[in-house]
């Protein structure tokens, strides 16, 4: 190719091209079967391709490398199609590689493209994003002192990367503000642990899956048997974190809903070619034993996430509480072209266990929740009277009434703050759990 461009230049490209594609339909032409499943040709269109790729070669101001040219050609058809199709070169592939191993550089936010503006999805937690206070929907409009306008998500995130250590300033717009905001973030080794667990209160248990890796759904079968052995072997309840969770692995998402559902359909994924038609269902097993369950789910709970929330949710497996989801239906897969390059491509739809399609809608809670802030009131100025404190009241006939008088006036320490001040959503979750499990008692 080169060897010709240099001798006849632009005239060379396009009588190659023709030339190829007329052989190829003499070729087939032999075959009726082959002539008949053939797709059209769009001549006119790789006429036009071939004379804009020898213009650019004749007469751009700085040479270009046919690889580079090609390459961009590539990209750009697949991300011409829609937000999260793309062709992935060799660090693409590495990055995405890593993202679903769980380590990777950066600031820790999984980001979309949306009228040319960058939009953070969530922030991972633990890292700089999630600690500078990033939220789901901030459209960032610079990077340092660049414009994100005009720029791909591939250079966004380019610049987003770095060695860690190294401070890079966004601006970014957020819902709610009346001016931009500006916030420095310290690069570093995002290290994403997947699933974290702790005891809410006794008997009720709280797991965070932060995002969809290979091995989340064995570490949230680790995490529940901990839990379970914390609170003497049983749990009353759970509460399964999915906010600010961006997707990741579907397997990874059949595999946690498969934990708490026992039997039906989780998901189906549906799209024009045989593979893409899929059907995953659940095994017989229920890690709970039927306990409830509250899933906390906002606008940065995207894809995997909301497949977990629609499976649960149409099992009637659980109550989901917060606010409505991202809305990302679409199955992406990696197609690799070469040991180094692969291509990202949507092939399907995917659909709740009732043929609900979130692509564009997302979950709509059970419970509403809004986004507030809860303060703890000051101090009266005085306690209000009570039976305890008139003259002469009637004693409990308790022996252990005094001291439960005593233990009454006591009072939790300043930096022991509620629940619902740290995570009002999380307490009305838990407050949901202990009031579904009474009931079932």
């Amino acid at each position: 190719m080169s060897l010709l461009r240099r001798d006849v230049g632009l005239i060379s490209a396009g009588a190659i091209l023709g030339a190829s594609l007329i052989f190829g339909q003499m070729v087939m032409a032999d075959n009726p079967e082959r002539q008949a499943n053939r797709p059209d040709i769009p001549l006119n269109e790789l006429r036009a391709f071939s004379e804009i790729f020898g213009r650019i070669k004749n007469n751009y101001v700085e040479p270009v490398d046919d690889k580079e040219l090609l390459q961009n050609a590539i990209r750009g058809m697949l991300t011409g199609l829609d937000p999260h199709s793309t062709y992935l070169d060799i660090d693409d592939f590495k990055n995405l590689r890593e993202g679903t191993s769980g380590e990777f550089g950066g600031l820790g936010i999984e980001v979309t493209m949306e009228d040319g503006f960058v939009r953070v999805v969530s922030p991972i937690d633990d890292t700089p994003a999630a600690k500078a206070g990033l939220q789901a929907g901030d459209l960032i409009i610079r990077l340092g002192e660049t414009p994100v306008k005009g720029m791909s998500l591939r250079d966004a995130v380019d610049v987003m990367r770095g060695k860690p250590g190294t401070d890079l300033d966004l601006t970014i717009i957020r819902d709610g503000e009346d001016k931009p905001l500006n916030v420095t973030l310290t690069r570093a080794v995002i290290t994403v642990k997947s699933v974290r667990s702790r005891t809410l209160a006794p008997g009720y248990g709280y797991v965070r899956i932060s995002t969809f890796q290979q091995h989340t759904g064995e570490n949230l079968n680790k995490a529940i048997e901990t839990l379970k052995k914390d609170n003497d072997g049983q749990l009353n309840g759970l509460v399964l974190d999915l906010r600010n969770n961006p997707g990741g692995l579907l397997n990874a998402a059949v595999d946690v809903s498969d934990s708490f559902i026992k039997k039906g359909m989780i998901v189906y994924t549906d799209g024009r070619i045989p593979d893409s038609k899929q059907e995953f269902v659940a095994k017989p097993h229920d890690l709970l034993n039927g306990a409830p369950i509250v899933v906390l789910v906002n606008g940065g709970s995207a894809s995997a996430s909301e497949i977990v929330a629609g499976a649960l949710q149409d099992h009637k497996r659980a109550v989901i509480l917060g606010s409505k989801t991202f809305g990302k239906g679409s199955v992406q897969t990696v197609m690799p072209l070469t040991d180094s390059t692969a291509v990202k491509m949507t092939t399907a739809r995917y659909y709740t266990p009732s043929g609900r399609s979130i692509q564009a809608e997302g979950i709509e809670p059970d419970i509403t929740v809004d986004r507030v802030n809860v303060t703890t009131s000051e101090t009266a100025a005085f306690e209000p009277l009570r039976e305890q404190d008139l003259s002469k009241h009637l004693e409990n006939g308790n022996a252990d009434a005094a001291k439960d008088k005593a233990n009454s006036k006591t009072t939790a320490k300043d930096d022991d703050a509620p629940l619902a001040v740290t995570d009002y959503a999380l307490s009305e979750a838990l407050n949901l759990l202990k009031g579904i499990y009474i009931l079932q008692k």
